[in-house]
Formats: C-alpha cells, structure tokens, sequence
C-alpha cells in the first residue's frame, strides 16, 4: 500500500488550514515561554551566585536541549507518520506539550531556596518540551500530502506564517496573561499548556488524515543510516546544511534578544514582550508576502533575496551594539542616555534580519520536499526538521556563551554573519546542481 494523500474525505484546503491553525496554537505556547525564560531562570541562578559567564551557558543550555530533543526525534516522528499516520503522531506530540509546559509553569513557582529543584525541573520540562515539539516536520509532511510540486513553497510558507503569528501573539498573551494572574510565575507556563490543549483538541475532533498508512514507509525509526541516505540525495545535503546554518546564525540572534535588549536599552519585561511580538509580526507579513512572490520567483531567487538581507540585518546589529559600547565607554553613557536613532538602527537592523529568515525558510523547506518521493516526506522533512534543530542547539549554546565575552554583545552577531557568508558559497553550488536536475 502507498501512501495516498488526503484521506478520509479531508479537502486539500481544509487540511492545510487546520494545520496552521494546529502549528499556531502551538507556537502560541512556545512564543509565550521564549522572552520571560531567560529572566525566570537568573533569580534562581543568582540564588547559586554563579558567575555570568556560567549563568549564560545554563541559560544557553536551557534554550539548547529543547532543540536537541528536535534534533533527535524530529526524523523518528517523520518515519512514524509516513508508516502510521499524521494525526496520531500530532496528537501524541500536543498532548506532551499540555503536559511539560504545565510543568515548567510549577518550575518557575518554586522558592529561590530551591534553586536547583527548579532549575532542574525546567530543564526536565525543556526537554519533555521538545521531544513533543519534534512534530513540525510531521506538519511539513502534511502540507506535502496536499500540495502539487509546484505549490509547494507557497504552502510550506504557511508554517512560517503560523510560526510569525504564534511569536507575535505569543509575548502579547504573555504580557497580559501576567497581569491577569497578578504576574505570578507559573502564569507563562499555565497560559502554553492551555494553549497547547486547544491545539490537541482541534487535532482530535477535527483534523482529518491526510496520507493513508502503508508498508512501503521505512520500518527503522531510530536509523542513523536512513538519515545518511536522505542526506546523499541529490540537493537535499546542500539544502539541509543550508538551513542547519541559516538557523544557526538566526537563533544567535534570537537566543540573546532578551538579554541584549536590557543590557543595551534598558527595558523590562513589559518592553521585551512587545519586542518579540514585533519580530513576529514581521515573519507574519513576510510569509505573508513570500507566498504571491513563490508564484513569480523560483525558491532559489527567494532564498538569495533572504540570505542577503540576513547578512545586512545582523551586520547591522553587530554595528549599533559596537556604536552604542564606544559611545558608553568614552561617555559613561546612561542606559535611558541611549539616542533613538541607535534605537532605530536597532529595531530597523532587526527587521532586515527577520524579514530574510522568512524568505530563507520555506524556501528550504520547498526544495528538500520537492526532491523526495511522496512516501518518504515525512522521513525527509523530519531529517530536515533535525538539523534545523541542531542549528536551534549551537546557535543559543553559541550565542550565550558569546555574549558575555565581550562588553558591547557583538560578537553573537559577527559570527553568525560569517556563517551566512559561508551559507552563500554553498547556495551557489547546490543552485548549479538544481538546474543541471532540471534541464536534464
């Protein structure tokens, strides 16, 4: 039996929106918990007086093993919904997250006198987090299932989109969800469970299955030689190492914006959520436009296009934070001494390097499934999924650590700009290796 897309009387359109709406959801528990993770976690870690450089990489770590667990089931969750189903891995997968994010909400409740039960237990969270949150490649292949090749990038592009609405409504719930809960801390971790629990219900009594399950998926879950196999396809190792180090360089960025934006600007929580809510509603408007641009532009084009403005948004960050130290070191500048026109350097510079994240991802995402066969997305985009999220790994790991080397918190940024300019040599290559596979 093979696999036969959308099953079970599940219109293609209908399938595809209860997949943004199911990703969203999810993303709203995740775009919740980012921001306020980092503060949550350094009262507990002033309570141990470890140093800073060493509170950055706890820090780092918590960002890091939840994507580590991506990393490692991401391909496990895609083989399993290519042999057994979508809807069943979805399901177990939103249930898990009802069940940890609950738990990092009793984490953070806990006395700093129990410092490290609680950051135990939010690591433990973390990590049960993640495991449950390795099914985006299972909702890639789900998308797969119900579009044609040629309208595959305009489909992938509605998970960046779920992705950009989740981070823009995510810190604003949180904003509000703590005010309303009189800013207790289990508020952020309350507030994703029960998100996480609507998107569960919306995957049991609505979602449809989308591939019927046959025998001819791969039968080895935890197979490090399937993965071999898919990352010798032709483009897909190219493609997979691009979106590896795409990540990498963004997640530098992202893993640090709560810190850098207090210790540059001096803003508290309140200001935090609203800055993550703009980051994500650039990634919506930018899905949003990604996908008439996917009609008239091939995914290649797309992607140089986001590369660039990639390198000219963090080249941008590394300059306003290495303008804003010299300024402070010969001045003994205030943090409310800060010109807005650094401000605006900062927010415009962030915009650049969002806006080309946006086009960079579902760019990625078209090509690795374009180049496998129906019976095997799952696995494929799983693989891809798992190297997205060793990229989620290092990236914070990297970044964390990078930080607090250095008093004007650039060198996050230089790095991940170098990276990019790597990505670029490689995106030549594998764009020469697309055409020759085209016009043959």
């Amino acid at each position: 039996m093979t696999s036969q897309p959308v099953s079970q009387g599940t219109t293609p359109r209908f399938a595809l929106l209860i997949v943004f709406l199911t990703v969203f959801i999810d993303l709203l528990g995740f775009g919740i918990v980012l921001p306020v993770m980092p503060r949550q976690a350094e009262p507990y870690l002033n309570a141990l007086e470890v140093s800073e450089v060493a509170a950055g990489g706890i820090i780092g770590v918590l960002f890091s093993v939840f994507s580590l667990m991506q990393f490692i089931f991401s391909p496990i969750w895609g083989r399993l919904s290519d042999r057994f189903g979508r809807k069943p891995l979805l399901i177990l997968s939103l249930l898990g997250s009802v069940v940890f994010y609950a738990l990092y909400g009793y984490a953070v409740s806990l006395p700093f006198e129990q410092a490290q039960l609680a950051l135990g237990l939010m690591l433990f969270s973390r990590i049960g987090a993640g495991i449950a949150g390795a099914s985006v490649g299972t909702a890639a292949a789900v998308i797969a299932d119900c579009t044609t090749p040629e309208r595959r990038a305009r489909g992938m592009a509605l998970i960046g989109i779920a992705f950009g609405a989740g981070f823009t409504l995510g810190p604003l719930i949180a904003y509000f969800g703590l005010a309303l809960f009189n800013e207790r801390p289990w508020g952020v971790g309350a507030l994703a469970s029960l998100l996480s629990l609507v998107a569960l219900l919306l995957a049991v009594f609505v979602f449809r299955e989308t591939r019927v399950p046959g025998r001819t998926a791969a039968k080895e879950f935890f197979s490090m030689s399937r993965t071999v196999s898919v990352l010798r396809m032709p483009a897909v190792g190219g493609l997979i190492l691009i979106y590896f180090l795409a990540i990498f360089s963004f997640a530098n960025f992202e893993a640090t914006l709560a810190r850098y934006t207090r210790a540059a600007f001096g803003m508290n929580d309140d200001d935090n959520f609203l800055v993550f809510a703009a980051i994500g509603a650039l990634l919506l408007v930018a899905g949003g436009l990604y996908r008439p641009l996917a009609k008239r532009f091939s995914e290649v084009s797309l992607m140089s296009v986001g590369l660039i403005q990639m390198i000219l948004g963090l080249g941008g960050l590394a300059l306003v934070s290495s303008v804003l130290f010299q300024a402070r070191a010969s001045a003994d500048m205030a943090l409310d001494g800060v010109d807005d026109g650094i401000k605006t350097a900062f927010y415009i510079a962030s915009a650049f390097a969002v806006w080309g994240f946006a086009f960079v991802n579902p760019s990625v995402s078209a090509l690795v499934s374009r180049s496998a066969d129906s019976s095997e997305q799952g696995e494929v985009l799983g693989v891809n999924q798992s190297f997205a999220s060793l990229g989620r790994i290092l990236g914070p790991l990297v970044g964390s650590l990078l930080f607090a080397v250095h008093p004007s918190h650039a060198l996050p940024f230089v790095v991940a700009v170098l990276t990019l300019f790597f990505v670029g040599a490689i995106l030549r290559s594998v764009a020469s290796t697309i055409r020759n596979r085209v016009n043959a």
